[in-house]
């Protein structure tokens, strides 16, 4: 079994990441910032916010999506800074969270769908489809706490974690980007999956939310590997990427709520590269 090490730490809550042009980004959402992450270590500040960001994505033009997560909005960062891309209040009932956008441009949108901070009882919600021109539209109804999102290489089918369904739901792609032939992907008891990643065997790692690991799972729901968080930290989020697309970097925490700055990236190398 493989253990994590830690890369990077002293982080409020990290989430959302991306291996993007050589450099880890990802979203600290109590610190209100986005933060790039070199290979060494390093870190910097990409964008302040006066919200907390989460699931993070790029336009084929290069601009930066970010949403906003108490806002309800998706936000598009260019050279002028951010501006309103897509206005989510009247699809959302609570906080915006994770985001995939796909290579045309278009956006797919998770939110909680309850009071998750005042302790609700879970309720289904939408997942959202923003297309190029910001306009917002139901992708798929009733999935329980929608989180981390990803996209098989050939565009044709996307997974999304129900994190209080303990399961990954698969959905058929169509080419304007709806979604359809709603099955199971995985499921997992016991587990409350928040954000995936995909590699190059079409294999999901799953990170946990309620225990120290990350879990690579097979479509029909066989779990095939895990990696232990070294740190002792649970896990909320992972993407693959380094050189050579084998590194797992995953966002552990002791909790998802405020507190001591115990917030890290840890580091792993697992034996299939990215997608």
């Amino acid at each position: 079994m493989t253990t994590t090490t830690v890369l990077a730490e002293d982080l409020g809550f990290p989430e959302g990441p991306r291996w993007h042009e050589g450099r880890l980004w990802f979203s600290d959402f109590h610190d209100r910032v986005v933060r790039r992450l070199a290979p060494d270590g390093g870190l910097s500040v990409a964008l302040e916010l006066d919200d907390s960001p989460s699931g993070l994505g790029w336009l084929p033009g290069g601009d930066l999506l970010v949403v906003s997560m108490v806002r309800r909005a998706l936000l598009r960062v260019g050279a002028d800074g951010p501006r309103l891309h897509a206005d989510l209040t009247g699809a959302t009932r609570f906080r915006a969270n994770d985001l995939l956008v796909d290579p045309a441009g278009r956006a797919y949108v998770s939110s909680f769908g309850f009071d998750l901070e005042a302790g609700a009882a879970p309720e289904p919600t939408a997942l959202l489809r923003v297309d190029p021109d910001g306009s917002v539209h139901v992708a798929a109804e009733d999935v329980v706490f929608p989180n981390g999102m990803v996209l098989g290489p050939d565009g044709a089918t996307l997974v999304v974690a129900e994190t209080y369904a303990a399961r990954l739901t698969a959905f058929d792609v169509a080419a304007d980007g709806s979604l359809s032939g709603r099955r199971v992907f995985a499921e997992l008891p016991g587990v409350a999956p928040d954000g995936i990643c995909l590699d190059a065997e079409g294999q999901v790692w799953v990170a946990t939310a309620r225990s120290p690991e990350v879990l690579r799972v097979r479509d029909g729901g066989e779990v095939t590997d895990r990696v232990t968080v070294g740190s002792g930290s649970l896990s909320y989020a992972c993407a693959l990427g380094g050189a050579d697309g084998r590194t797992l970097f995953v966002c552990t925490a002791p909790s998802w709520r405020p507190g001591p700055r115990a917030g890290r990236i840890e580091v792993a190398t697992v034996g299939v590269g990215a997608a």
